[in-house]
């Protein structure tokens, strides 16, 4: 049976318009939405009626509801949600401008939120969904410069773990996602925005951040579109995986960064249990 797919962030040459291929390449149906749906006009018509653009600000709680309600009244409700919408600013951990800090956690992860919020009534009701967030390797192991990007997908991460296990009795199934460098428009940027760094120290560890965003784009090994097929083939194995690594290069990231950390937690596990009361003691 068609399943439908609601989708945020479909900006052309992103996972957004991927993950609609890929949906549409099995036979589903989609929602996708975005800030500029004009930009999607010519892609969607080729689809007819199985596929549904909506304007859609996630930073803008009423729009999200909206949007939800249009895609359940239109296709009478959403199998599969896609968290994809967000980006990344660099910036020192000390320096960065407070309200960039908080722009960004509002896109990232409170708008995520406002999504899964809206869309969590209509799966509970009829007993089944997914839910997809599209975090990044950054959310398991942090990235130098991009230190509050980090901290919105490790937060992220958490409220992903947390929701699969409290909707998994509802028959609501969750996924994150963890890519690495992918060939998508997010790289393309960083060309036009210059460090603008407040404190001196820093100036050249993000020019160096810089120019290496700089050189990766258009090289980056990641492919959007097998990114989005793997996901779809992860969904469908039994039991599905709690996070999938997408890339070659994020996949030793992650494992190396959780092997190391394994070996430091072990190393210190004296003082850890040294923590507690002797035995006997209260």
């Amino acid at each position: 049976m068609a399943k439908t797919w609601f989708i945020t962030g479909g900006t052309p040459g992103g996972f957004g318009m991927a993950f609609a291929d890929a949906a549409l390449e099995v036979g589903d149906r989609v929602v996708l939405t975005a800030r500029r749906p004009d930009e999607l006009r010519s892609w969607s018509e080729k689809y007819s009626d199985r596929v549904l653009v909506l304007p859609l600000d996630v930073t803008d709680a009423v729009q999200v509801r909206d949007a939800i309600d249009a895609a359940e009244k239109h296709f009478g409700g959403i199998d599969v949600l896609v968290n994809n919408a967000g980006r990344g600013w660099y910036g020192s951990i000390e320096g960065m401008d407070e309200a960039d800090v908080r722009a960004m956690f509002e896109l990232n992860f409170f708008s995520m939120l406002s999504v899964v919020r809206a869309a969590l009534p209509g799966m509970r009701a009829r007993g089944s969904g997914w839910i997809v967030n599209m975090s990044s390797v950054a959310g398991i192991r942090g990235v130098t410069g991009f230190g509050y990007y980090s901290a919105t997908k490790f937060a992220v991460e958490a409220v992903t773990e947390v929701l699969r296990e409290e909707v998994a009795a509802q028959g609501i199934r969750v996924l994150a996602v963890e890519p690495g460098a992918f060939r998508t428009r997010a790289y393309a940027g960083f060309a036009d925005e210059p460090v603008t760094e407040s404190i001196p120290e820093y100036e050249a560890m993000l020019e160096q951040v810089r120019a290496a965003m700089i050189d990766q784009d258009s090289e980056q090994p990641g492919d959007p579109r097998r990114g989005a097929r793997a996901v779809i083939a992860a969904m469908a194995q039994n039991p599905p995986p709690r996070r999938l690594i997408l890339g070659s290069g994020g996949y030793d990231a992650v494992t190396a960064t959780l092997e190391e950390n394994l070996v430091d937690i072990r190393a210190n596990e004296t003082l850890s249990r040294g923590a507690d009361f002797p035995d006997g003691d209260g």
